[in-house]
């Protein structure tokens, strides 16, 4: 059988407003039931939806309840436990006001890419979550229309952001604030840190921190290590920090970096905690289950993530509340890998 001609692409946002002679924030507006809009230009772009066939039965359930109940989720990762927490967080909030959530993930960090992950999202015509923990989600944030209702989950700010409708956080600062402030107290001379990598400048909100705790108690500051998200990044920090035998502390970014440090200080031959005491940051599940058991601070992302959809939720639907933005609070969890440090051996009597 011989066809001729080629597939015809689905018509996008920018199409109906093509069609329309409107602008794509308009069509967008009208999708989502924005009071805005004027009668003869909602008219105009219902029509170019209908011609168009752009999402049409995605779009007819929108324009009939006045809103398109549906949510993107924009992030680079989705399996490190912050992420995925956050995106538990989303659905349950979302699935209870009966949204519906889509995830797209940012393959890559060029300017071209992410601006082309931005567009795809802004045609469905729904709101849109940023989780920008890292550069490709940071210029994700940065690259959506102004009036598009979206919201984006940032690393701690240094000072409250003018949009901070728009943006929720943990306090980072803090949790590592307590974690290194634990450490120190079991009379740790100084704390070594493996740091994550910041999508939003050069030092992260939990490297801040726990170079905070370090100046208020007077204690060394070491150079921090660079890790990366996951245990083999930890693993390979591990072993340069083992080789030193004047580290007896090790705070760690997240709980996946802590396990990749706990290998490399088993496979050097030293222990956990008698010669060395080890933090994480997060709470990973697996955290309570290690041998020995993580100490490390605890964060509610899941908790988190039904924050940044109940911001979203306001935004795109007059009758949802605006409320602040509650930040999690940090709880530090004390298990089994932090203690106090070693006894050194006094130098023999002349």
């Amino acid at each position: 059988m011989h066809v001729t001609g080629h597939t015809r692409r689905p018509a996008s946002i920018r199409d109906v407003a093509a069609a329309a002679g409107v602008s794509y924030q308009t069509v967008s507006r009208v999708i989502n039931g924005h009071p805005s809009v004027s009668p003869d230009t909602r008219e105009r772009v219902v029509a170019a939806i209908g011609t168009l066939g752009f999402r049409r039965n995605a779009t007819a359930l929108a324009l009939a309840g006045g809103r398109n109940r549906a949510v993107t989720v924009l992030t680079a990762r989705t399996t490190p436990y912050g992420h995925a927490s956050l995106l538990e967080g989303i659905e349950e909030a979302a699935r209870a006001v009966s949204y519906t959530v889509g995830i797209s993930v940012l393959a890559s960090e060029e300017d071209s890419a992410v601006a082309s992950a931005v567009r795809r999202a802004a045609d469905t015509g729904g709101g849109l979550i940023v989780i920008a923990y890292d550069p490709a989600g940071v210029r994700a944030l940065a690259a959506l229309p102004a009036d598009l209702p979206a919201v984006g989950v940032v690393e701690t700010p240094a000072r409250p952001p003018a949009d901070g409708l728009r943006r929720v956080w943990t306090d980072d600062r803090e949790a590592a604030r307590l974690a290194t402030r634990h450490l120190l107290s079991l009379g740790h001379e100084t704390v070594h840190y493996v740091a994550l990598p910041s999508g939003t400048r050069r030092t992260g909100a939990r490297t801040a921190g726990w170079r905070a705790a370090l100046r208020e108690a007077g204690a060394p500051e070491p150079r921090p290590v660079r890790g990366g998200w996951g245990p083999a990044d930890g693993r390979a920090a591990g072993l340069r920090l083992a080789r030193d035998p004047a580290v007896t502390a090790v705070l760690c970014g997240n709980d996946d970096l802590a396990l990749g440090v706990l290998r490399a200080l088993h496979e050097s031959g030293r222990s956990v905690p008698g010669e060395v005491s080890v933090a994480g940051f997060d709470d990973a599940p697996h955290s309570a289950c290690l041998t020995p058991s993580l100490t490390t601070v605890r964060l509610d992302f899941t908790g988190l993530g039904r924050t940044a959809f109940a911001r979203l939720h306001g935004l795109m639907e007059e009758s949802a509340p605006r409320t602040p933005h509650p930040a999690p609070v940090p709880e530090l969890v004390v298990r089994e890998s932090s203690g106090p440090p070693p006894v050194r051996p006094h130098p023999p009597l002349p």
